[in-house]
């Protein structure tokens, strides 16, 4: 049985190796366009309009969910890739981010070794080291099986949170922020890191498909708290969340910006207990956007009407019969 257990951990981190590799090695090429254009431009001495931001993003499954809300047979919609899509130039980002990483996960030896050899390798960066880092952590520190530990059972006194169990969690994720600041200043210094801080699920038990989830209502059930007062301890946890992030981007020195997500999404906005749908998403990498000073498409609804267009396009093209070609008249006999 241990044997097995190994043998299937070692299958999960080959294939998140070759994950990663395949989504870096296609923002190399694309950056290799943008820099031959570069070069063309020059040459010609045109002016060039084209010059993304180049990023690192480390990362949960906010960085990295492959499906679009709960479809499993969808593509991927996850901030990285909404950033892609509503940004103009569309930036280059390179990825250590995976779903499921707590933040212990994303400052572990093995990420910060994958981190260290993408900051690096300088043919990924036009100026030597990124534009900035984006970063999402700490959701998987604090939610799933392990969210019942910070909560007190409800007992009629109860107040939800045990203070000295969530302060420590946070500690914990504090620490792993610290470690990137470090990390970041030993060998990419000067280049800032922005931090989103979710947003505020409901905690109805909606899981995603293939039997991830749910994350939050569980350990609530467990503990006694209704939906209701369930729903405030989230919240409460989120806030505090919010409050910890804000505590580092107070201190200069870390170069650490906080993206104000919390109450970009309302109820409609969610795939599940733990993900936004797609347009959830997309209103997250907008606040991330403006947050970077990137140019933007056009606006959410926008965007969908034009995905929307395209789809009927692509369909229309695909069932619409071609007109048949005039054939020259076959010589008496045939062929």
């Amino acid at each position: 049985m241990v044997a097995v257990e190994l043998d299937l951990h070692a299958q999960l981190q080959a294939q998140i190796e070759r994950d990663l590799a395949a989504w870096n090695d296609a923002q190399q090429k694309q950056s290799m366009r943008y820099r031959a254009a570069k070069e063309a431009a020059t040459a010609l001495q045109a002016d060039f309009h084209l010059a993304p931001k180049h990023l690192l993003a480390i990362g949960d499954s906010w960085f990295d969910y492959p499906i679009e809300g709960n479809n499993p047979l969808s593509g991927s919609s996850d901030i990285k890739v909404q950033l892609q899509a509503i940004c103009s130039p569309s930036p280059i980002i390179y990825s250590t981010a995976h779903r499921g990483d707590a933040s212990t996960d994303e400052m572990s030896l093995p990420k910060q070794e994958r981190i260290l050899q993408l900051l690096m390798d300088k043919t990924k960066w036009p100026n030597g080291k990124p534009d900035a880092i984006i970063v999402s952590a700490g959701g998987n520190d604090v939610a799933g099986n392990n969210f019942c530990i910070f909560l007190d059972y409800n007992d009629g006194a109860a107040s939800g949170l045990n203070a000295q169990r969530y302060a420590g969690v946070l500690a914990i994720v504090r620490s792993s922020y610290l470690a990137l600041f470090s990390l970041r200043d030993r060998h990419a210094p000067g280049v800032p890191i922005y931090a989103h801080c979710y947003d505020f699920p409901t905690p109805n038990g909606v899981p995603a498909p293939c039997g991830y989830g749910p994350w939050l209502k569980p350990s609530l059930d467990f503990c006694n708290w209704p939906a209701g007062p369930g729903k405030v301890i989230v919240h409460d946890a989120l806030a505090q969340f919010k409050a910890m992030l804000e505590g580092l981007a107070a201190d200069p020195s870390n170069k650490f910006h906080v993206v104000p997500t919390q109450g970009t999404l309302n109820d409609t906005h969610w795939a599940n207990e733990l993900h936004p749908d797609p347009t959830g998403f997309r209103m997250i990498a907008q606040k991330f956007a403006t947050a970077l000073g990137m140019n933007q498409l056009s606006s959410a609804p926008a965007l969908e009407a034009k995905a929307s267009s395209a789809k009927r396009s692509t369909k229309t093209a695909t069932t619409k019969k071609a007109k048949p070609r005039k054939r020259k008249p076959e010589p008496v006999g045939g062929r």
